[in-house]
């Protein structure tokens, strides 16, 4: 159990990766996805870390709408790369990825943020994501 945890962690960092990318250089997520599952010089794309990449191209639009309407005081284009690409991937998480606990995808987005962005971003996306897991069920079920 231990290392599918740390094998998602890892998916989870290649995706942000991925997602941060793709934005600072005006690039089409999917094809950087695309780029890098067929670039020898990159590390790996866990099928995973590719799932999450396209789920959040697939939802973006709902996403942001959700993060607009819970981050408080933050529009999404304000929020720091980095944390958008997590929260992001967080609510895809909390949304649509069935086999992942509410807890286990808010933690995760706040680790990564402990250690790739700035000091308020923790406390940032557990706030943001939490207000959304607390709705989560009705969202899920109007999906």
């Amino acid at each position: 159990m231990a290392a599918m945890s740390r094998a998602r962690t890892k998916a989870r960092k290649r995706a942000l990766d991925i997602l941060f990318e793709s934005e600072a250089r005006g690039d089409d997520p999917l094809a950087v996805l695309v780029h890098r599952q067929q670039t020898d010089d990159a590390p790996p794309v866990p099928d995973y870390a590719a799932m999450l990449v396209r789920g959040v191209v697939e939802h973006r639009e709902r996403i942001d709408q959700l993060l607009a309407e819970h981050a408080e005081g933050w529009s999404v284009a304000r929020m720091p790369a980095v944390d958008r690409a997590l929260l992001r991937i967080g609510v895809f998480e909390l949304l649509w990825v069935d086999e992942i606990d509410d807890p286990v995808a808010i933690s995760e987005a706040v680790e990564l943020a402990r250690s790739l962005s700035t000091d308020n971003s923790p406390r940032f996306l557990n706030g943001v994501l939490g207000r959304l897991a607390d709705i989560a069920p009705h969202l899920r079920a109007t999906r």
